[in-house]
């Protein structure tokens, strides 16, 4: 079994919708998690760290 975060434990770990989860993906203001063998999407520690300062820096400009 690959270790990671799903999708929704992001979304609430980070209290964002999987829209703009979803959507900084296709823009990619994130990269592209891997994929397990149902195709699901898998955060890595990596993409944690990540969509951590791209909350961040919104949060500074806003």
């Amino acid at each position: 079994m690959q270790e990671g975060f799903k999708a929704y434990e992001i979304c609430d770990l980070f209290d964002i919708s999987k829209a703009t989860l979803f959507r900084w993906e296709r823009d990619g203001v994130i990269a592209q998690p891997v994929r397990d063998w149902r195709n699901w999407r898998l955060y890595t520690r990596k993409n944690v760290d990540e969509i951590e300062k791209v909350i961040r820096a919104r949060k500074a400009v806003a």
